[in-house]
């Protein structure tokens, strides 16, 4: 039982943001998968100087470029612009095998949601078509 003028909040725990730039966060998530610019441009279909801005914070990536990068480099949105969540991981160890490990891990996180993606968009597709062709 409580009583009037007693504490009665809930104590939440502390959610430390990280208190880097965006692009002081893009660069530390794509030096812990050990990935170049060149490469992190290439699998999003830019040029290198767009990436290498976002990294010296002279420009911001669009809502579809931020969602792209933040599953290539496998962390959540939100950390990326704001440093809510979870920072990636940095490699213990620098044992190559290992890395590779990790990396599979993370195409393979990938490849199933993108799996999941594409099932989406061909329910969707498919409703389209039915609704025009009904």
């Amino acid at each position: 039982m409580t009583f009037p003028g007693e504490n009665n909040t809930i104590p939440f725990p502390l959610v430390r943001n990280d208190s880097d730039t965006l692009g002081g966060r893009l660069w530390r998530a794509r030096d812990a998968l050990g990935l170049s610019i060149e490469i992190i441009a290439a699998r999003l279909g830019l040029p290198e100087e767009t990436v290498t801005g976002w990294e010296r914070d002279r420009s911001e990536p669009d809502s579809r470029a931020l969602s792209m990068l933040a599953g290539l480099l496998a962390v959540s949105p939100a950390w990326l612009v704001a440093g809510v969540g979870t920072a990636p991981a940095v490699p213990m160890d620098d044992n190559p095998v290992e890395q590779l490990m990790h990396q599979l891990g993370e195409v393979r996180q990938l490849f199933d949601r993108t799996g999941k993606a594409l099932a989406a968009l061909e329910t969707e597709v498919a409703r389209l078509i039915k609704k025009d062709q009904g």
